[in-house]
């Protein structure tokens, strides 16, 4: 009996310095932000007293949308046989988290009386705790997880869901192995930030202020662990180039620049960060609401000091794990889902009329694909990554999968109907002359391909009209019909002929007054009509002017039109003849462009003054230019000659007036300088010979005054004597 209580004694005392030791690593202390710190101990602190439990969990499977699966196929806690359980286990969806859709549930609640649950939906986590402050058996929890399941409700979920299950309230993130948690903290600095994580522990886990390399560790620190909050990162070593200088990664460069920098690696700055606004020097998660959710932002080591601030620091985020001579924990397991779906290559290559098709299609490793003949339900007709279809002689859709009919993908075999040969509006086309005309062919289906010779293989244009280019002489293009490249090979061909219209001339005619005029129309063998003399001759005779028209028409229907513009002429007349010493000026009583005059019946012109004409009576004529008519009139012209020399050799021997003759009744008195009466000439005498009463009169200027009638003005004047 003595050996039985000293054997008890001794055991108790065991048990009892095992879970001191035990106990003195794991004393925890509350801040004033109720942040759970270890007391650091000069041991490594990875060692434990009592090791940790180990989480053990499996169930890496498929899912489908809008479905339920139990996150875990099998789950176990390994624990020390003194430590049978806890307080709190946490269940979180660590990446691929899609809020408002996703979400965890315990089923059967009923059978877990001792349960209690939890879920927020910011950060994907599920709570389970106990009923009281008691501990809760791990087997109990074992019991519950194997109930949690996981739903969707987006018929278009996709991609891959990790859930970490854990004991500790830090958030674990099954891509890195490492765990982080927010602790809050407001108007903490930086530096400060820094110490403190550096001084706390996870379960024997050194901290360090975060440092992230991933979108992943972005994701759930950022968005589902939301905290305005210091992280790992500083460029006060040097401006500009942005390190982080916490935790293993201390010395690694993330960014070099300001908001228009780059990366070598990973970064997570907000809209127009960083931009160092006042010695902006150490990163900083960004206030939920002010731009991207998670991003980062550059804050001087105080941030704002305004109590309230967007700016103002509330905490910061602590890792765990990764430090060198760590040995990871186990508290932690995961397991995932992926949502399965078929990638298919492109549809194949159409058939014209019939043909087999062979489609291909990848799915995740594990995943079964399957095709069916309908989207929803139908029949299975094969499994695998390929399917070829029977001989197929119209277009069919098929479907395919990877496990979930939700995610079923639509392939189509495409069958086209080679289209019957084309039909041309026209075997022959015609134009007169040169010119540009739209042709048209036509088949049952498909387009219609215009090719400029039998043989010729490029397509000078599509559809079923074709307007050619400008052409001159006759020429054929072909039609060929195509239906999405299913080409009836026969060609149908469209003559274009090319006639050439009569060749007319324009004319301007005239008509002589009172007189008619035969119209031609110059080319003989055609259709004619005269637009304004209602004709259909090739001539026709006129009497008035005007602009006649006349529409020449070929027998291949080829038509000019010749406009002959009839010019009606007047018969001239004179009205009168104005004489200015040997100046004749001829006024007709209506000029016009088409007379001419003259003063000597051979030479004309078609101006009306005349110069220099012979003295005497002479005749004005004017003519129309075509002959058709004409005037004359006389007029006189009277020459006064300058000077006389009355010396008997013949010449200039006396003065006499040439052209006085015509005017019977004319009188020219002669007078000296001084105005005395010297001689008087008339028809009966028709010149002087420079004497007075017989009597030569000296060299001297002499004075004259004609007077052909009462009704014509005196003529003065002066001429010359000369010995």
């Amino acid at each position: 009996m003595k050996n039985i209580k000293l054997a008890i004694f001794f055991f108790l005392f065991f048990v009892l310095s095992f879970n001191f030791s035990h106990a003195n690593e794991n004393i925890k202390t509350f801040n004033k932000n109720n942040t759970y710190f270890s007391k650091p101990k000069k041991q490594k602190k990875s060692k434990f007293a009592i090791d940790p439990p180990k989480l053990i969990a499996q169930g890496d499977q498929f899912y489908c949308p809008q479905t339920s699966i139990n996150i875990v196929t099998d789950f176990r806690i390994d624990h020390d046989i003194t430590e049978n359980g806890t307080q709190v286990l946490y269940i979180q969806i660590s990446s691929g988290y899609s809020n408002g859709f996703d979400r965890l549930e315990l089923t059967n609640p009923s059978l877990h009386p001792n349960i209690v649950t939890s879920w927020d939906a910011s950060s994907g986590k599920l709570r389970l705790s106990g009923t009281t402050a008691a501990d809760i058996p791990y087997d109990d929890f074992v019991s519950a997880v194997k109930d949690v399941i996981f739903t969707n409700t987006s018929a278009t979920a996709s991609g891959t869901r990790t859930f970490s299950i854990t004991i500790g309230q830090a958030n674990y993130l099954p891509s890195t192995g490492h765990y982080y948690l927010f602790i809050p903290n407001i108007g903490v600095t930086w530096t400060n930030a820094r110490d403190l994580a550096a001084s706390s522990t996870y379960y024997g886990l050194q901290g360090y202020l975060a440092t992230i390399l991933s979108a992943d560790e972005a994701k759930l620190i950022g968005e589902q662990a939301s905290g305005t909050g210091w992280i790992g990162g500083s460029d006060a070593e040097t401006e500009g180039i942005w390190k982080w200088v916490t935790g293993p990664e201390a010395g690694t460069i993330f960014w070099r620049g300001n908001a228009n920098g780059s990366t070598p690696n990973y970064a997570f700055w907000n809209t127009g960060e960083p931009n160092q606004q006042g010695d902006e020097d150490y990163a900083h998660i960004t206030q939920p609401g002010v731009g991207i959710r998670g991003s980062w932002n550059d804050l001087s080591n105080t941030g704002s000091l305004t109590s309230g601030d967007a700016y103002q620091p509330k905490g910061y985020i602590v890792e765990y794990g990764g430090m060198p001579g760590e040995t990871p924990l186990e508290i932690a397991a995961s397991t995932k889902i992926t949502i399965p779906e078929a990638l298919t290559s492109i549809d194949p290559t159409p058939a014209c009329d019939s043909g087999n098709f062979t489609f291909n299609a990848t799915a995740p490793v594990g995943a079964t694909i399957r095709w069916y003949d309908a989207l929803v339900g139908g029949n299975l007709l094969a499994t695998g990554p390929t399917y070829t279809t029977p001989t197929l002689t119209a277009t069919t859709t098929y479907y395919v999968d990877a496990g979930c009919e939700s995610n079923r993908k639509t392939v189509k075999a495409t069958v086209y109907s080679t289209p019957v040969t084309p039909i041309a509006e026209k075997d022959t086309y015609t134009n007169c002359g040169a010119g540009s005309l739209t042709i048209k062919a036509t088949s049952n289906i498909g387009i219609i391909n215009w090719y400029a010779s039998a043989t010729d293989q490029t397509i000078i244009s599509q559809g079923t009209t074709f307007t050619t280019p400008i052409i001159s002489s006759n020429r054929t293009y072909y039609a060929e019909a195509s239906n999405n490249g299913c080409i009836n090979t026969t060609r149908t061909p469209v003559n274009i002929v090319i006639h050439t219209p009569p060749v007319v001339t324009d004319e301007t005619l005239p008509l002589c007054q009172f007189q008619s005029i035969t119209l031609d129309a110059g080319i003989s063998g055609m259709s004619y009509s005269w637009s304004n003399a209602n004709e259909t001759t090739q001539q026709i005779t006129v009497s008035k002017g005007g602009k006649y028209t006349v529409l020449v028409t070929s027998p291949e229907n080829c038509s000019s039109t010749k406009t002959i513009t009839v010019e009606e002429h007047m018969i001239p007349q004179i009205a009168r003849v104005d004489v200015e010493g040997t100046t004749a000026i001829i006024y007709p009583v209506k000029a016009e462009d088409y007379f001419e005059y003259s003063v000597d019946d051979i030479y004309y012109q078609d101006s009306t003054v005349f110069y220099d004409v012979p003295g005497g009576l002479q005749t004005a004529y004017v003519r129309e230019k075509n002959r058709c008519g004409h005037d004359t009139k006389q007029f006189v012209i009277l020459v006064f000659p300058p000077f006389f020399t009355p010396n008997n050799d013949t010449y200039n021997d006396v003065w006499e007036v040439t052209g006085m003759e015509n005017y019977p009744q004319a009188v020219v008195t002669i007078f000296d300088r001084y105005g005395k009466l010297i001689a008087q000439l008339s028809r009966f005498k028709m010149s002087w010979d420079g004497t007075l009463n017989q009597v030569p009169l000296p060299s001297s200027d002499y004075w004259y005054a004609l007077k052909v009638d009462d009704s014509t003005p005196v003529l003065r004047g002066h001429f010359t004597l000369k010995r």
